[in-house]
């Protein structure tokens, strides 16, 4: 009889892939194909028991000897300009759960909006064999992404474009978003407008929704004021709190307008302190968060459908990775859905 060392040794050795195949009853190449993201070529039956089969054999893919042997890792990397706003943490969710549905793997890394950080963080993921790139970027692309996309390296842009990539891009319709955001905040008898955002700075998806606030104010002039405060994140209350006062002190029924989640809940917290009750200072914000339905009498939201961006990001990824789709370069943008809230129920006003 084998001691317990030994018994504890034949037990904690890795499962292989031959077991696997043998416990599911397929071959070693559909269980390959399972495990090398190439899972949509076998039928959901067949699927299903090779996850059991490898969930019961707690067997572990080796992604070295696999990229060694074929040249495939089923890595996939993914690029994040602010790990904190609520869009990048939901879009990347829904990365992740297509990835994996598809046997691949995410690796995330957090950029910091530091381009810097952006090359340091591009090296080290190309050093593991990444097999494609979802980039969420931080404005302008650096030389090393330049070149892989310029090299065929499969890349899809999220919500933001960069200059110099030829590359898929998936997100949000700005245009329509302020568009939806502006008719909903004069159908409810709001006249003068603040748009909070973040620094423009190179964000395409800033410059879009800003561009748009500007031509949407200028079709409406007489009817409609507008104006707009950039603030950093780095910023206290403090900077934003005479911002606001200054503009009640002059606005004829005022309303805020956030050019994202993240505005959103410094335009709260800021009104909260100052004590403006929500409603007589109307509130609407791009994104929509958990805490929006929370807050008495709840925050208007333009939400965005972003786990089926990630998703659609994702897919357009896999399509280039496989050449799939070998055609031109696609912007695909969604439109969001407005969510009537109790912060954008003018109290002055009555339609007629």
């Amino acid at each position: 009889m084998p001691s317990d060392n030994q018994s504890t040794f034949v037990s904690s050795r890795r499962a292989t892939l031959r077991q696997v195949a043998q416990e599911a009853r397929a071959s070693k190449t559909s269980v390959s194909r399972y495990f090398g993201g190439a899972r949509e070529q076998l039928s959901p039956d067949l699927q299903k028991r090779i996850a059991q089969a490898a969930a019961q054999l707690n067997y572990r893919p080796n992604l070295i000897a696999r990229s060694l042997k074929g040249g495939r890792t089923g890595l996939i990397g993914m690029l994040v300009a602010d790990i904190r706003n609520p869009f990048s943490v939901a879009a990347m969710h829904g990365v992740e759960q297509a990835a994996r549905e598809q046997g691949f793997s995410l690796m995330v890394c957090n950029t910091n909006n530091d381009p810097l950080l952006e090359q340091v963080h591009l090296t080290q993921l190309t050093s593991y064999g990444i097999e494609g790139l979802v980039v969420n970027a931080s404005g302008q692309a650096s030389q090393e992404l330049i070149d892989l996309a310029t090299n065929g390296f499969p890349i899809v842009l999220l919500d933001r474009q960069l200059p110099g990539i030829e590359a898929d891009m998936v997100g949000l319709d700005n245009d329509a978003a302020i568009d939806i955001a502006i008719a909903h905040l004069r159908e409810a008898g709001y006249r003068d407008v603040l748009y909070l955002s973040e620094p423009i700075n190179h964000t395409s998806s800033r410059q879009e929704r800003l561009s748009r606030l500007t031509y949407q104010l200028a079709a409406h002039e007489g009817t409609l004021n507008g104006h707009t405060f950039m603030l950093s994140l780095s910023h206290d209350l403090a900077s934003l709190s005479p911002v606001i006062e200054q503009f009640m002190s002059t606005a004829n029924r005022p309303a805020i307008l956030c050019g994202n989640g993240n505005m959103t809940l410094m335009a709260a917290r800021c009104l909260k302190q100052l004590k403006l009750d929500l409603g007589s200072i109307g509130l609407l914000g791009i994104d929509e968060l958990e805490w929006c339905s929370l807050l008495t009498p709840g925050i208007t939201t333009l939400a965005q459908p972003t786990e089926e961006i990630g998703r659609r990001a994702f897919a357009c990824l896999l399509e280039r990775n496989r050449e799939a789709y070998v055609g031109q370069s696609r912007h695909i943008r969604y439109h969001p859905t407005l969510i009537k809230r109790g912060s954008t129920s003018c109290p002055d006003f009555h339609a007629t």
